[in-house]
């Protein structure tokens, strides 16, 4: 692995993270997951958005990470998901590794995967650059920073 695979990114914190070293592949311990998981670089970004939603008050409990999803009878995981503390989606994440562009592509990708979990925010990112969108009422609004958890 080269360290273009794992730049710095652009987030205020960084995960830590209980590496371990298997061949050519680095992997580390994720505790939502609860096993050893190969460190990729979207799994790079991911890591570091739960880093950030942490540091931004978001309950560690309330974040799922790569669960299944249904569209169109067809399996899907979301990369990440915020629920309330109802239990209803907040948040939907979609990351892409560094150097894959956000463009409206990735933003019909999240917009897909939320019509089934009606989540009233977006967050898409690369890891350098963030979008976060409200959705209300079927329109899209790009907000900038991270909407507050209560």
């Amino acid at each position: 692995m080269s360290k273009e695979e794992f730049p710095s990114l652009n987030f205020p914190v960084s995960p830590r993270l209980k590496w371990k070293a298997e061949g050519d592949k680095y992997l580390f311990w994720d505790k939502r997951r609860k096993k050893y998981i190969v460190l990729t670089p979207e799994e790079w970004v991911r890591q570091h958005v739960i880093a950030w939603l942490e540091t931004e008050s978001y309950p560690s409990e309330l974040i799922a990470v790569e669960r299944q999803l249904k569209i169109n009878r067809m399996a899907k995981r979301f990369d990440i998901v915020v629920f309330d503390r109802k239990n209803r989606p907040f948040l939907l994440v979609e990351c892409k590794r560094p150097g894959v562009k956000i463009n409206e592509e990735t933003l019909h990708q999240a917009l897909i995967y939320n019509k089934n979990l009606n989540a009233p925010y977006l967050l898409l990112t690369n890891g350098m650059k963030h979008y976060i969108c409200a959705i209300k009422d079927n329109k899209i609004d790009f907000i900038n920073q991270l909407p507050g958890f209560e």
